[in-house]
């Protein structure tokens, strides 16, 4: 089963067992963190679709960890002045497991 998620302003498709990395939502490593803001959900053919969200939907996943992402570079040259500045920024991000998806019909486990 496929689910469509929101958090941190973005969204993700994930099922069970996989592994995601998110914006960096606070949570230590080894706590639970459970999705209610779940869009869609189902296989390929047979999708619920919320208007905006699916009420009752929720998916729940474990926090792995924090890690940094890629260095971005930012950096501008005016050439007549011969001024530049160059600026590093790197994302944090927290990668999580997702351990369930459950439909708004079915029952916790």
């Amino acid at each position: 089963m496929k689910a469509v998620i929101g958090t941190g302003g973005k969204q993700y498709i994930v099922k069970e067992g996989e592994v995601i990395e998110i914006e960096r939502v606070g949570v230590p490593a080894g706590k639970k963190i459970e999705f209610k803001e779940v869009f869609a959900l189902g296989e390929e053919g047979n999708m619920k679709y919320g208007s905006p969200v699916l009420k009752g939907a929720k998916v729940k996943g474990e926090v792995l960890e924090e890690i940094k992402g890629d260095k971005k570079i930012s950096f501008k040259y005016r050439k007549k002045t011969d001024s530049h500045w160059k600026k590093g920024h790197r994302q944090i991000f927290t990668r999580v497991k997702i351990t369930s998806i459950i439909d708004a019909g079915e029952k916790e486990k």
